[in-house]
C-alpha cells in the first residue's frame, strides 16, 4: 500500500468562503502572456510602403487639361475612361496610385471632381492620367 492511498477517496475539498472559480477563468491562468500586445501590428504598418506624389510637367498637365475639356464637351455620351490618380494613405506620408475604369456622370468645377457613375469621387488635382477611347486622336498624334 502506497503513503497517500487514503487520500484517493476524500471529497474534493471547497471552499465555505470563495466563490467557485470558472472553468473558463481557471484555464485563463494557464494562457500565454502576451506583452508585446500590438506590436505585430505596429511592425507590419511600419513595413507598408507608400509612394510619394509625382509632380506631374507642364505639358502633362497641358495634355490632362484637354483631355478633362475633351470630357466636358462629351458628358452627354457618357465616356468610359480609366483615371490613374493619387489616393493619400490615411496614416502615413504618401499613399499610392490606384487605377480606376467606370463611366463618368459630371465633371464638378466648383469642387474639382470628376464623379464616376459608381459613385467614386476623384479629386481632379489627383489625376495623372486619364485613358478613353474618345482620346484616339491625342494618342495617335494627330
Amino acid at each position: 500500500m502506497g503513503q497517500y492511498d487514503d487520500m484517493i477517496y476524500l471529497p474534493h475539498h471547497q471552499s465555505q468562503t470563495r466563490a467557485h472559480m470558472s472553468l473558463h477563468d481557471r484555464a485563463a491562468q494557464f494562457a500565454p502572456f502576451a506583452a508585446l500586445t500590438g506590436y505585430g501590428a505596429a511592425i507590419h504598418e511600419t513595413a507598408r510602403l507608400t509612394e510619394s506624389r509625382i509632380e506631374l510637367t507642364e505639358s502633362e498637365k497641358a495634355d490632362l487639361d484637354l483631355r478633362l475639356q475633351m470630357l466636358t464637351d462629351h458628358l452627354s455620351d457618357h465616356p468610359e475612361i480609366t483615371v490613374t490618380y493619387f489616393l493619400p494613405d490615411e496614416r502615413k506620408d504618401g499613399g499610392a496610385y490606384v487605377d480606376h475604369k467606370g463611366i463618368v456622370k459630371r465633371l464638378d468645377t466648383y469642387e474639382r471632381l470628376i464623379v464616376m457613375k459608381d459613385g467614386t469621387l476623384i479629386p481632379i488635382e489627383d489625376v495623372c492620367h486619364i485613358e478613353s477611347p474618345l482620346f484616339r486622336t491625342l494618342d495617335d498624334g494627330f
